[in-house]
């Protein structure tokens, strides 16, 4: 029984979390950044030129999820997906925005460089998309199964820290993962690298 209130805690306190950041209570947006920020700037590096423009993009999409905080449903998605969506808009109007000054440059200097960091840009995109879909399948998954995949893969968690935060037997939470990984290897048809 106290398995099934833990799973469900984290839940009610992404909830909690993303409506204290609606009210602008600066230690609930530092907890959101410390939560997610290494998540938005490996996929803002992934998806942009320079270094310089993924620490720009991390603060846009910070701000855009601070203004957006009150709209954030848990019925909808969870935080993680919620904050990989916003952090992929973003990240999508940004190349977008780029990609219309390398055209209007380009008229300017035909031989110019933009184009293969345009097409790794796109690939890079591709594989956000990968992501969120993947994030989509987790979510769909039984609640433990999905609550030990995101422990250990998004958390950085080892199975017996999940299994001590969760008062489960460590069997239960490896059979959960394993299970997990071979639902989502079905599903998607390739293997899981997160």
């Amino acid at each position: 029984m106290g398995a099934g209130r833990s799973q469900s805690d984290p839940t009610r306190a992404d909830m909690a979390l993303m409506q204290r950041v609606a009210t602008n209570e600066e230690a609930a947006i530092a907890e959101l950044y410390d939560r997610f920020g290494s998540l938005v700037y490996r996929m803002a590096v992934q998806a942009l030129p320079s270094k310089t423009e993924a620490e720009d993009a991390v603060q846009e999409v910070f701000i855009r999820l601070w203004r957006t905080a009150g709209r954030y449903d848990q019925e909808k998605a969870a935080l993680v997906t919620w904050v990989m969506l916003i952090s992929r808009r973003h990240l999508v109007d940004k190349l977008r925005r780029n990609r219309a000054r390398l055209k209007a440059t380009s008229l300017d200097h035909p031989l110019s460089t933009a184009a293969p960091e345009a097409s790794q840009s796109a690939s890079r995109l591709d594989q956000d998309d990968r992501m969120i879909g993947l994030m989509k399948r987790i979510d769909a998954l039984p609640e433990l199964q999905k609550t030990v995949v995101k422990r250990a893969y998004l958390g950085g968690q080892t199975l017996r820290q999940i299994g001590e935060e969760l008062n489960t037997p460590l069997g239960t939470i490896k059979s959960a993962l394993s299970r997990a990984l071979v639902r989502l290897r079905e599903r998607t048809g390739e293997e899981i690298t997160v």
